[in-house]
């Protein structure tokens, strides 16, 4: 199997409102759009962010209602204490400040408009 590229799907109340904040402070562009659906690229993501309104009738019926909770969106970054300062200055509320893991991942996570987690992390380099 050949897989082309990547993308996940999900389900938000305002899917304008997300796609804005994806755009403004992620560097993710719209590449299609419709009716309650908006597809994102980025140029080093490597996959797409696709957002569908809730209550969406193409989407399943036992899944229409659903919001997408639970899940972190990570994307890997080169310098997460960066990102992070860039972020803040920009008006985003961190909702989870950056921190160091005993295994080598320095990260810090922010929440968009429809309550998407999404986390930034980088892997340090362990002391030799």
């Amino acid at each position: 199997m050949k897989i082309n590229r990547s993308a996940v799907s999900l389900t938000v109340e305002d899917v304008a409102a997300s796609a804005a904040f994806f755009s403004e402070h992620l560097g993710f562009r719209e590449e299609m759009s419709a009716d309650g659906f908006v597809s994102l690229g980025h140029p080093d993501a490597g996959m797409n962010v696709v957002l569908l309104r809730r209550g969406l009738e193409v989407l399943p019926v036992g899944f229409r209602d659903q919001h997408a909770a639970g899940l972190i969106l990570a994307f890997t970054v080169d310098d997460a204490a960066g990102t992070e300062a860039r972020l803040k200055e920009a008006g985003v509320e961190i909702t989870m400040p950056l921190l160091d893991e005993p295994w080598g991942e320095r990260l810090f996570q922010v929440t968009d408009p429809n309550g998407l987690v999404v986390q930034f992390v980088q892997w340090l380099t362990p002391a030799a």
